[in-house]
Order: C-alpha cells, then sequence, then structure tokens
C-alpha cells in the first residue's frame, strides 16, 4: 500500500534523486551551483535584514511615525549639541546577527497586532503605552541595555567632566550592578501615563541613607537631618 505521506511529498524525493544523480556524474559542477546558491540565499537573507533595519522602514508604519517618532524628535537622541544622532534600529536592535535574527523574528508579533489594529488609534496606543513600555524595559533590563552600550559604556564616562550629580550617581550606580535603563527610562520617549517617576528616586534616596552617603554631594549646603529633628 502506497504511503500518504510518500505520495504528498514523492515530487520532493523525485527532486532530491536527480540532484544525487547530477551530483554523481558532475561533482565539481554542481557542487560549484550549490556554493553559488548558498551565497544567493544567504545574501538575499541579510539583504532583507538590512532593509528591514533602517528608521525609514520603521517609520513606513503610519502608527509608529505619528505616536513614537514624533514624540522620538522632541527628544536629546534626536537632536543635540554634538549632533550625533541615534535612529530606531540603534536602539531597539541589537547589533550581533544571532540576537538580531531572534528580534526579527520576535517582531512578527508586532505585524500581527498591526494587521489586527491593535493601536491604530491615538486612544489606543496611549492606553498600551505603559504596557509596551514596561515590555521594552524589562527586555532592555535583562540584556543589562545592551543596545545603549554600543554608544555609551560606564566604564569609558570620565567622572570629572560630567556635572557633578550625574558623576556622582554613574559612580554609584557602577558600583551598585546597575543598568542604564533603570534610570533612563523617559530618556528618548514621553513616559507613558501613570508611570511614578519620583518612584526611583524615593529608592535611592533609601538606598543612600542606609549606606551613610552623603546627601551634600549632591545637595550643597544641605545640613544631615537630625533623627530627633521634626519635620512637620
Amino acid at each position: 500500500m502506497r504511503s500518504p505521506l510518500r505520495g504528498r511529498f514523492g515530487w520532493l524525493t523525485g527532486k532530491w534523486t536527480t540532484v544525487e544523480k547530477l551530483a554523481r556524474l558532475h561533482p565539481a559542477p554542481t557542487l560549484l551551483v550549490a556554493f553559488l546558491t548558498g551565497i544567493v540565499v544567504w545574501g538575499g537573507f541579510n539583504w532583507s535584514l538590512d532593509l528591514a533595519n533602517t528608521e525609514k522602514f520603521c517609520i513606513s508604519c503610519h502608527v509608529m511615525e505619528v505616536n513614537i517618532y514624533d514624540d522620538f524628535k522632541n527628544t536629546i537622541h534626536y537632536s543635540n549639541r554634538t549632533g550625533v544622532r541615534a535612529t530606531c534600529p540603534d536602539c531597539h536592535v541589537p547589533d550581533s546577527w544571532v540576537h538580531k535574527v531572534v528580534r526579527k523574528l520576535g517582531a512578527t508579533n508586532e505585524l500581527f497586532h498591526w494587521v489586527a489594529g491593535s493601536i491604530n488609534t491615538r486612544e489606543k496606543f496611549l492606553a498600551k503605552a505603559p504596557e509596551l513600555a514596561a515590555r521594552v524595559w524589562k527586555s532592555m533590563e535583562k540584556t543589562d541595555s545592551r543596545e545603549c552600550r554600543n554608544c555609551h559604556h560606564i566604564d569609558f564616562m570620565s567622572e570629572e567632566t560630567q556635572q557633578k550629580t550625574a558623576g556622582i550617581m554613574h559612580s554609584l550606580a557602577a558600583g551598585w550592578g546597575m543598568t542604564c535603563i533603570t534610570c533612563h527610562k523617559g530618556i528618548a520617549h514621553k513616559l507613558p501615563r501613570g508611570f511614578d517617576q519620583y518612584a526611583l528616586m524615593d529608592d535611592l534616596h533609601l538606598r543612600m541613607e542606609n549606606e551613610d552617603i552623603d546627601c551634600k554631594q549632591c545637595h550643597e549646603g544641605m545640613a544631615k537631618a537630625d533623627p530627633g529633628d521634626d519635620w512637620d
């Protein structure tokens, strides 16, 4: 009895048999054709990755352009005194090939939501923004802000040439093993509605207090509070 599976894929078996015969009869030309075919396929795949890894491609989606990109244009990563500008892929797509492919495969979920119209209005986008932002922040924390460190690395920061408070905080962050996105949420996009931007500062102040770090390093002229003082 003929196998249904064999019948369904019989054409493929036949093609492979033909290739095997050609390889036995003409091994050198067959190897050359296979090599050239591999180059074309590999080159085409990388070309498609590069094509989909540009800012122009990212903002070709109307939702991205009017909600994300217009917001981004008002930040220091878009326009600054040095003229060094980050693009969408610089922050959201890894440089290394393996991680880049993984990110691109994950982006197929974004295409699904584009087709479904999950955030096709301003109101839908604003309602979804806290969830979307939290997902990006979580991903960046997981990778130790890998894409941030393509341009910024704390090991190469000069504390002496930074503003005093920034230098102190970066020095503390390095010692505490913190990552860029922990403190720099909202550096390239507006913070979503309902985000408590003071919660982090409260945590940092509490940690500094527990480790007995002098407040006057950042707050000049501030006297250290006496435990018996009444601040009411």
